[in-house]
């Protein structure tokens, strides 16, 4: 098929392999890189047999270079340095740029009062079985290893749930972040990976209606306010509102989690499409599908809450009557705690997990905000929104899945995507002139002339010993030139100069990398100067 068998066979000879092997090897080289590797062509290949020997072994020569280049055939196949797929190194310039995220994050959850948890990577299987719906097939399994069956944790969310099982918690506010692992299709460039953090806040315990779950929306709209990384929408919904809306369409019961997961969708995928999936797959009748299609297309503030009540279809179902209540009366709460003008009630928000049993939200990032306003639905969401960067809701029953008396235990929460928020903060970093920290050096301890590194050691611990971020560089004796180098590609603001001349007179040359200002300081002062230079106290 590649050559003349004669050919082939010869070849393979000379070659030391197998005819299977060789033919293995020239279907590497029909790839296209091993014509590349060989410099010749199919012409030449398909003409081995007509060749003089010469020309042949000059081929072999070449097939004996690729071989060694793609590695034996003993199934031994070449390294890959790699990362595994879906996930990422940070180097210091990155994780910089994420310890600054997390700040924020953390420091608002700490705002509100929240304490923190940690829980194992992986929990036993049957804790994840059945909590997420259709996305449970994205749970990666541990292989048994002849003791529990484990898989790695999917969220923070249903572990922290069967820590208040475990633990009989009625009560806690928390924030946890941590990494969770998902057999997703990872886009990188979008900030979707295998492994990646998640930053949860959650309210657990018996509250009045709607004030958690107001605070909840406050902490989303502050830290995305925070980071600055553009205009935002946070749409919110109630599971209760859907199923109400489903019941009063005429989806029979069984279907419900189906139906809303197809509605989930809907931020990515045109009406049609998901009218397609809920008649063709779901079997759901076409004229119920049409029927919740006219609701899930709406979307508005408050006075849009007043226009549903009066719905002649929703106002027959109880439990929507209630939510749509509880959706008002967190609207209100919301206009006291100065966060409406980024927050929608939108019919289209359904999140997919199935432990949501009440208010559900989640926060997007607009790419044009001037385009779309809060009363408005622009019927393609993917032409305005860069994607989700934070969601939650309230899971009054996960709880109880686990205490085994059923003691449930009410809980609203949020998480915060933060993997699309570093790569939207990286990509503002490299767009910006501004060079970022790696470090969070002081000042550089250095001298002025050769043999001074004994008193170069003793300040730098005199600065450690007093709590100053200092270094010193490990030569013994550096040029000054290059320690002031040093310095400025570093951003380190300030440099201790010590000459012979200094130490005769007790001071310290305090020297302003950024304006090359130098003053001598007495060395007992050192420590206060740069602390009071680098607005340390």
């Amino acid at each position: 098929m590649i050559a003349l068998k004669y050919s082939a066979g010869f070849v393979a000879r000379h070659m030391g392999l197998s005819y299977s092997a060789f033919k293995m090897l020239a279907l590497k080289y029909y790839t296209g890189t091993a014509a590349r590797w060989m410099g010749i062509g199919y012409s030449a290949l398909h003409s081995l047999s007509s060749h003089s020997d010469n020309q042949i072994e000059d081929e072999v020569a070449k097939l004996l270079q690729l071989k060694a280049q793609l590695g034996t055939d003993d199934g031994k196949s070449k390294f890959v340095l790699k990362t595994p797929k879906g996930t990422r190194d940070y180097n210091p310039k990155q994780t910089a740029i994420r310890e600054k995220v997390f700040n924020i994050i953390i420091n608002c959850f700490k705002r509100h009062g929240a304490e923190t948890i940690d829980t194992p990577v992986f929990e036993l299987k049957e804790t994840l079985t059945g909590k997420y719906g259709e996305d449970s097939k994205l749970i990666y399994d541990l292989k048994d290893q002849g003791g529990e069956l484990l898989s790695l944790r999917y969220d923070l969310t249903v572990p922290f749930a069967r820590y208040l099982a475990m633990n009989k918690i009625k009560a806690i506010k928390r924030y946890h972040i941590a990494k969770v692992y998902r057999r997703d299709n990872p886009a990188m460039t979008k900030g979707r990976y295998r492994e990646f953090y998640q930053c949860d806040f959650d309210i657990a315990g018996e509250y009045d209606p709607m004030l958690p779950d107001a605070e909840c929306l406050r902490i989303i709209y502050e830290i995305l306010g925070e980071l600055q990384i553009g205009e935002f929408l946070i749409k919110v919904n109630d599971r209760r509102i859907l199923d109400g809306m489903f019941a009063v369409c005429g989806v029979p019961d069984e279907k419900f989690r189906a139906i809303c997961s197809s509605v989930d969708k809907l931020d990515k995928t045109p009406w049609e499409d998901v009218k397609m999936e809920m008649v063709g797959e779901k079997g759901l009748a076409p004229e119920t599908a049409d029927l919740i299609g006219q609701y899930v297309q709406l979307n508005g503030g408050i006075e849009f809450i007043d226009r549903l009540q009066n719905d002649p279809l929703l106002s027959q179902n109880k439990v929507a009557v209630e939510a749509l209540g509880d959706m008002k009366l967190l609207f209100e709460y919301l206009t006291l705690l100065g966060a409406t003008d980024k927050i929608n009630f939108d019919l289209s928000l359904a999140r997919g997990l199935d432990y949501y049993t009440g208010m559900i939200c989640e926060a997007v990032l607009l790419q044009n905000p001037n385009e779309i306003q809060p009363q408005q639905k622009d019927q393609s969401e993917e032409s305005v929104g860069v994607g989700s960067v934070a969601g939650g809701g309230r899971y009054d029953g996960l709880v109880g899945m686990f205490d085994p008396k059923g003691r449930k235990v009410p809980c609203v929460g949020v998480s915060i995507g933060i993997e699309r928020i570093f790569s939207i903060m990286e990509q503002k970093a490299e767009n910006s002139a501004e060079k970022i920290r790696t470090t969070e050096t002081q000042v550089l301890v250095a001298s002025a002339q050769k043999k001074l590194l004994n008193e170069r050691m003793k300040l730098v611990t005199e600065l450690w010993n007093s709590g100053i971020k200092a270094e010193l560089i490990y030569r013994k004796n550096p040029k000054l030139l290059n320690q002031l180098q040093y310095c400025e590609e570093n951003g380190i603001p300030l440099v201790a100069i010590i000459g012979e001349q200094e130490l005769k007179d007790g001071v310290v040359k305090l020297r302003v990398v950024a304006t090359r200002e130098e003053v001598d300081i007495p060395r007992g002062s050192l420590v206060e100067e740069i602390k009071k230079r680098t607005n340390h106290s």
